[in-house]
């Protein structure tokens, strides 16, 4: 049946629809020609189409039982394979063409089947088609029987067929990878480290990773099969050499086994086994990281073991000993980039070469990208021959730092910071140091592998800041042992200057590009603020040049790594000191070897704002001035040079075209830590104005980037409190949350939950006259636009509902009891809950809950009274009790406290229910298995035990029964010893704890005053019958609280006074 069908009609395909080939819209297109019976009108075709269109139809015509079909089969064979297809044809047609060739060829006819296979590569391949699955299903069963049926000889060209076939496309060959795949597969016995045909066993290695390989928007592979390919390509990597295996072809195996593995591992979520997988796969790709690195001879190990960390959540850590003994020197060298800043770039080669000579091997010393290929000894046909070596060993370190990037982002950061000292140096002096990515940044041949160990450096580098943390060298170093913390601060100093020895020495752009958005990842994430200064004043310094680098790339990145300086532990006074140096880029005698000597912007033979001072006084902006001298008493009159620059980006046309947009934007918009009061009136308008405006454009980067702006402006507060520019920013907020990029939404949705905070600051600063002012119908647009974005991706919903807590408790009781406001109320609330509820990344359901917090704040909030006030509270007491996530659990336990009547908990039952969740969350605040969330149970108690008081302080009467009879109970044994640690302060609350409290002391004293007072107001109450008795158990129980925790309180004051007095008379 398949040869009856396909290429007969060449216009229909897929059901008969006709398709017509692609028109030009433009003056210049080529005038409609009909449609001729044979095909497309005269000329139409190329050479390439009419042999295409020409053999297909005479395969069509042959016939299994025809006299020269060998011979015929053979000819189309040799037209099909001798042209070269640069243009796409109909899937339809080339899968009809397959098919019916496989049906024409049979098994026995081995030298035809090469053929075949030969040319089942060859279309699929150049023409990247996309096949139907009975295509699919029809070339793999032959593909598989010729693995079964024909000669040896045969199985590379029909496994390199095979390879192009499931070329993404293994989770639809389900019924066939048992055969391939299985114990006895044939892919499992030509990819063995055993296979002495080193072809075929390439072959084998890439049909196991186009199996593995995911093509976005299809299911991954089965795990059973992705983890027979995973060990199979380890295995690869880990095995050696054989003795007489040509270099050149264990390299390209190598490389086979290397794309395999990231097919693996990024085609899906992969979870490392247990014991040494995660170590054996390092080790293997470090030492793929080297390949053929001159002058690198060491003994590799094969498992990379993590060291021993000390707890990095803790600052306390760094008091910990660096637990592997290597002997660590305590000095650290300074960086010296002051000395080599003014330097000319010839020089930066001596320098690399001057600091490698004391570490590397005399082969691997100098800057190899820099190095003449003609030095060379060899000759020609040698030289070409280690050409070809030299160009595959790079591609082996390639796909190696290609495999270890995945494995970075496939690995939870807590587990990967055990392996850094594997790959990040840790100190500048003593002995030869261990090879490292930075060891590649400096010294590789290749560019490309230089950019792919720089984007390794960076992806390690990112979300960092919790284990860099606890990195200081401010205090003096221990002589006994080095601490962990001087250990890591050692690291970041030595990463600053090797990357900036790289940024010297660097002279491709995408190369270049990379370090400087390593050291962007690296700025954003040390704690500067703990180091010793002077770090980022050179960083700043020898950053300045590149800001009139020639390459677009090149400057965006700059501004970038500007951004981060800017914004490090903002305000950190050396950042400001920088902020506020006059430019003096003119005279700075600074250049790159990459300055082409033209200025980046130059408008009629005046510099670049960047390289031209301006006095903050002078009231035009536009008013360039190249050379003002400063003197001591016109420090208030310095320019802010930076800000000025990202201003004139933005502003002033631009000279070509090709300087991105998109790409730049982010970085310009982005504020410096100063006061927005400190500029002028004029200078603040040209600022706003030009943010607003920009929202408009197009280009996603650029609407992202001044949204994001207009979120942070709205902060400062001599905006915040102006009515007309919060609507006018609202509304332009609004319309971007409405943007189809979700990056833009996303940047939208974080701008809209500052806009709504300032609104909570600007109620309780400037009261109601700021929310009267304020248009009813901006506040429903903005409610109802929260509402439609907490449905949206994590990344919107988590600033979405944000905005709604602050929203609902901003609104007023007039708007509330207002018909256009109640339906969006009641959904606002719903969706807050929806979120509680959901299987949503841990941040959004902490948010939601804060948010539901926040909106219990405002009194003219239906509590007690609407329906979806039950919905609410059940969530928070769902989560309270089975969030595994303690943060969550802390957040719902504070909303659950906020309300501040009574009759804001509804009826007995809800009341009582909300009392028994409480109770239960704290029996549970220690069950976890995670020492993470463990870290916060001190925090989860502190809260809870405030909630529970909190409840009792607002019960009344008819709630006298339920409480006493839990109070009574073995659930009150518990409640009581919590409630005592509590009171004795015992336990710190926490930061997590403390932004919950409004205005409660700590002192123990104090807090036991706290719960004398709800006693006295429990026994004023009037009661009858069974609450009579449970008034009674609750007082019992909270004198017996009182009674204990006083004694413990006189006995702690009397032991403190017994020492003091001792050290008095001492």
């Amino acid at each position: 049946m398949a040869a009856q069908s396909g290429l007969s009609h060449p216009a229909l395909v897929r059901g008969g629809v006709s398709v017509f080939p692609p028109v030009p819209l433009s003056a210049e297109a080529a005038p409609f020609t009909p449609m001729e019976p044979s095909g497309w009108g005269p000329g139409s075709q190329s050479e390439a189409e009419k042999l295409f269109s020409n053999c297909a139809i005479k395969l069509r015509a042959l016939r299994a039982d025809s006299v020269q079909l060998k011979e015929e089969l053979n000819l189309l064979f040799d037209q099909l394979l001798s042209e070269n297809y640069n243009r796409t044809f109909e899937p339809a047609d080339v899968c009809s063409l397959l098919k019916h060739a496989s049906c024409l060829v049979p098994l026995t006819q081995e030298h035809l089947v090469i053929k075949l296979c030969q040319v089942v590569h060859h279309l699929l391949n150049q023409l990247k088609v996309i096949m139907y699955e009975h295509t699919l299903d029809v070339l793999v069963n032959y593909t598989a029987g010729a693995l079964k049926v024909c000669s040896t000889w045969t199985h590379t060209d029909v496994l390199l067929a095979l390879s192009t076939v499931v070329y993404g496309n293994g989770p639809q060959c389900h019924q066939h990878l048992s055969d391939l795949l299985g114990e006895e597969g044939f892919l499992l016995q030509y990819s063995s480290p055993s296979q002495s045909n080193m072809e075929l066993r390439r072959v084998a290695l890439t049909c196991m990773a186009n199996i593995c390989l995911r093509i976005p928007g299809q299911p991954p592979l089965d795990d059973q099969y992705r983890s027979v390919c995973f060990q199979a390509f380890l295995k690869t990597l880990q095995s050696t050499k054989p003795p007489d295996t040509d270099e050149l072809f264990y390299c390209m195996v190598i490389q086979a086994a290397l794309k395999g593995l990231q097919c693996c591992l990024s085609g899906g979520k992969w979870k490392f086994g247990g014991g040494e997988e995660l170590g054996s796969v390092l080790a293997a790709l470090k030492r793929l990281m080297f390949q053929g690195a001159p002058g690198v001879i060491v003994e590799w190990p094969a498992v990379l073991y993590p060291a021993p960390l000390p707890q990095y959540e803790s600052l306390s850590a760094s008091k910990k000993r660096k637990s592997k003994g290597k002997g660590k020197k305590t000095k650290t060298e300074e960086s010296r980039g002051d000395e080599r800043e003014e330097g000319d770039a010839e020089t930066v080669p001596a320098l690399l070469k001057g600091r490698a000579e004391e570490k590397q091997p005399a082969s691997f010393l100098y800057p190899s990208w820099k190095l003449n290929s003609s030095d060379s000894e060899f000759s020609d046909l040698e030289g070409n021959a280690q050409s070809k070596l030299r160009v595959n060993h790079g591609r082996v370190r390639q796909g190696a730092l290609h495999c270890l990037l995945v494995v970075v982002k496939a690995v939870e950061k807590r587990t990967l910071y055990g392996y850094w000292s594997s790959f990040i140096p840790d100190s500048p002096i003593g002995g030869s140091p261990p090879l490292t990515l930075v060891t590649i940044i400096l010294k590789d041949l290749s560019p490309k592998v230089r950019l792919c160990a720089l984007q390794v450096l960076s992806a390690m580098l990112d979300s960092s800041r919790q284990f860099l943390a606890v990195a200081e060298d401010t205090a003096s170093p221990r002589t006994s042992y080095t601490p962990f913390s001087f250990t890591l601060a050692t690291a970041i100093r030595e990463l600053h200057r090797t990357l900036s020895l790289a940024l010297l020495a660097e002279t491709s752009p995408q190369t270049l590009t990379q370090v400087i958005k390593c050291l962007a990842y690296l700025v954003a994430n040390a704690p500067y603020h703990r180091l010793r200064p002077g770090l980022l004043t050179q960083l700043w310094k020898q950053i300045r040049p590149y800001v009139r680098h020639r390459d677009v790339n090149v400057r965006v990145s700059v501004l970038t790594l500007y951004g981060a300086l800017v914004t490090t532990q903002a305000p950190l006074p050396e950042v400001q000191l920088l902020l506020q140096q006059p430019d003096h880029s003119s005279s700075m005698g600074v250049f790159t070897p990459q300055d082409s000597g033209l200025s980046w912007r130059q408008r009629d033979g005046v510099s670049s704002p960047s390289r031209t001072p301006v006095k903050h006084s002078q009231r035009s902006s536009s008013t360039h001035s190249p050379h003002i001298p400063h003197t001591p008493g016109e420090e208030d009159s310095r320019r802010l040079w930076l800000l000025q620059l990202c201003v004139t980006l933005v502003t002033q046309p631009r000279e070509d075209q090709s300087d991105s947009e998109g790409v730049g934007g982010g970085a310009a918009l982005e504020p410096p830590p100063v006061r927005l009061e400190a500029l002028q009136d004029k200078t603040q308008l040209m600022c706003i104005t030009v943010l607003l405006g920009l929202t408009y454009i197009e280009n996603y980067l650029v609407k992202t980037a001044a949204v994001r702006a207009l979120g942070i402006y709205v902060l400062f507060p001599c905006l915040r409190e102006d009515v007309m520019f919060v609507a006018d920013t609202a509304n332009t907020i609004l319309a971007a949350l409405d943007d189809r990029s979700t990056n833009v939404r996303a940047k939208a949705a974080w701008s809209l939950g500052n806009l709504t905070d300032t609104l909570i600051v600007n109620m309780e600063s400037v009261g109601v006259d700021f929310q009267e002012e304020l248009s009813d119908m901006l506040l429903l647009k903005m409610l109802q636009a929260a509402t439609r974005a907490a449905a949206d991706k994590d990344r919107v919903k988590s600033n979405a509902v944000r905005a709604l807590g602050n929203l609902l408790h901003f609104l007023r009781q007039s708007q509330m009891t207002r018909p256009a406001f109640q339906q969006p109320l009641e959904d606002a609330v719903r969706a807050l809950v929806k979120t509680v509820q959901s299987e949503a990344t841990m941040k959004v359901r902490w948010n939601a809950c804060y948010a539901l917090g926040n909106a219990f704040r405002n009194p003219a909030l239906p509590l007690g009274k609407s329906a979806w006030s039950h919905e609410a509270f059940s969530a928070l007491c769902h989560v309270v009790t089975s969030c595994k996530n303690f943060k969550v659990r802390i957040k719902s336990a504070a909303a659950l406290a906020v309300p501040a009547h009574r009759g804001c908990y509804g009826d007995t039952e809800r009341f009582t229910r909300v009392w028994c969740s409480l109770a239960t969350a704290l029996e549970n605040s220690e069950d976890t298995n995670d020492f993470l969330e463990y870290r916060y149970s001190a925090s989860l108690r502190h809260t809870l035990s405030q909630a529970l008081l909190h409840l009792l302080s607002v019960s009344q009467s008819q709630d006298m029964l339920g409480l006493g009879t839990s109070l009574a109970s073995e659930e009150g044994t518990g409640i009581r010893e919590h409630l005592m640690k509590y009171l004795r302060a015992e336990e710190g609350g926490g930061e997590e704890a403390e932004k919950d409290i409004r205005g409660e002391s700590l002192h123990p004293r104090e807090r036991i005053g706290s719960v004398e007072q709800i006693l006295i107001r429990i026994k004023g109450l009037k009661v009858e019958g069974e609450e009579e008795r449970g008034k009674e158990m609750v007082s019992h129980f909270l004198e017996d609280l009182i009674k204990i925790c006083e004694e413990t309180w006189e006995n702690t004051q009397t032991n403190r006074e017994v020492t003091e007095s001792k050290a008095d008379h001492v």
